[in-house]
């Protein structure tokens, strides 16, 4: 099936360069194929949860997406550090 080679070829172009984000006509120029196959493709990948789709109508990679999520780290300066103030 060439939709297959297609699925593989975009799945690896996202895992090669991290922070990927393509519309649909930049997947469809990258693999060189025409765009209902590109947008099938894509859209396979989105229900497998491999790709999402963001807000600007990019596809990128969902575990890049959960990253970017990431809470902030938390210090913790101790009491003595809290209250010290400038003279």
């Amino acid at each position: 099936m060439p939709h297959k080679s297609v699925l593989i070829r975009i799945r690896a172009e996202y895992l090669e360069m991290p922070g990927l984000r393509l519309t649909l006509e930049q997947a469809q120029r990258l693999c060189g194929v025409e765009r209902e196959l590109c947008r099938i493709v894509l859209d396979a990948l989105v229900a497998e949860q491999f790709l999402c789709v963001r807000a600007d109508g990019t596809y990128a990679r969902l575990a890049d997406g959960q990253m970017s999520h990431r809470r902030a780290a938390k210090t913790d300066l101790g009491p003595a550090q809290r209250y010290v103030r400038a003279s």
